[in-house]
């Protein structure tokens, strides 16, 4: 950590981490057609990104997404790029940390390495780099660039080239199997040293042995929060084979309201009555062939939860119901939660000020 930067708001003293997800593309992660359904405007990313700036949440994470899933709502279509959100957000919070999420084959990695202490500057140390290979060939077509068969080979060479160019006080080559370059340097450094906080989505083996051997953090799915437990497990021993100690994060969405009645009436009302189906099918057909990042179970029994939340585990239910929850994933291993709501102004407050005490009364916050 460099002298000039305050630790990272993911090294916080907070036993369970919780930040907020996907604000930064229309739908959030929801694919519904409720009229009240995230517009991703940019007045509503800066009030989202204060909100949870203000009640003491630790990162903000956007989704890198270039095109949408179809169907009537043109879902994630409308997505601001990740590091000029990041930016731009960092010069109006104060203490939240600003995750970019990036594909590695759409991103050449001196242009990465320039951009991320960019936003670590700016932000005074609060930058993170979310590294994901992608998986949705239509969008690589965008770029004309193909899908990889080895995309964490490739995304070792592009991590390996970000910490040179940090390190090294003289231009260095670099010679691998997918870049070449010749004097790269790049300055300033990163605040963060030897580079910003990082974190990688991975179900499958390779993902997770890539998170092992090069991040601080990973994100893992569960159909049931009992089945949790050995995927903490899991990374953790990849970790500890290479040394390192790797926190093991999951996606939550949320339906947070007085009443347990009110708050599956509106999850059923927003994820199934008016789910954008044509998306929901458009979006688990191309997830269940391409990406590795979901138990097979969830493809099979929820389809709701890809409609409410990209197939993540739903939290619905009261505060208190949803504090049982959060305990009992935190009781699992798991180091923190990225959340999401159907709309995370109208939604975000009510969570932090009726949650975010009872968290604290159970020792999971105590800030």
């Amino acid at each position: 950590m460099s002298l000039s930067a305050k630790p990272h708001p993911l090294k916080g003293r907070n036993k369970f981490k919780l930040g907020v997800f996907s604000t930064n593309a229309d739908g959030g992660l929801a694919m519904t057609t409720v009229p009240e359904r995230w517009q991703a405007r940019w007045s509503d990313c800066v009030t989202s990104a204060q909100i949870a700036d203000r009640a003491g949440l630790e990162f903000l994470l956007p989704i890198a997404r270039w095109r949408g899933f179809g169907g009537e709502t043109q879902v994630r279509e409308w997505s601001f790029e990740t590091f000029t959100w990041a930016a731009a957000l960092a010069a109006l919070t104060e203490r939240i940390g600003l995750f970019m999420t990036v594909h590695v084959p759409l991103v050449h990695p001196v242009y990465a390495a320039k951009a991320l202490a960019t936003v670590d500057h700016v932000s005074g140390g609060r930058a993170g780099l979310n590294i994901v290979c992608g998986w949705n060939p239509d969008e690589f077509g965008m770029f004309g660039t193909p899908l990889s068969d080895k995309p964490y080979a490739q995304a070792q060479e592009w991590i390996e080239i970000i910490l040179r160019a940090y390190a090294s006080r003289e231009p260095f080559d670099y010679e691998g199997a997918y870049y070449n370059l010749k004097s790269v340097v790049s300055r300033p450094a990163s605040l963060q040293l030897p580079r910003p906080v990082t974190m990688n989505a991975a179900f499958g083996d390779p993902g997770r042995d890539y998170a092992a051997r090069n991040c601080d953090y990973l994100f893992s799915t569960f159909s049931n929060i009992a089945d949790g437990r050995k995927h903490v497990e899991d990374v953790r021993r990849r970790a500890s084979d290479q040394g390192r100690d790797v926190g093991v994060y999951t996606v939550l969405h949320v339906v947070c309201r007085e009443t347990e009645a009110e708050a599956r009436a509106y999850y059923d009302r927003y994820a199934l009555e008016m789910a954008d189906h044509a998306a929901v099918d458009n979006h688990m057909a191309k997830k269940q062939e391409f990406a590795n990042s979901h138990d097979s179970d969830a493809f099979r029994n929820y389809k709701q939860r890809f409609a409410g939340g990209a197939g993540s585990y739903p939290l619905v239910g009261t505060p208190e119901q949803i504090v049982d929850e959060i305990i009992a994933i935190s009781e699992q291993g798991y180091s923190g939660a990225a959340l999401s709501f159907v709309n995370y102004t109208y939604e975000l407050p009510f969570f932090c000020d009726r949650v975010l005490p009872l968290l604290r009364q159970a020792g999971l916050r105590v800030e």
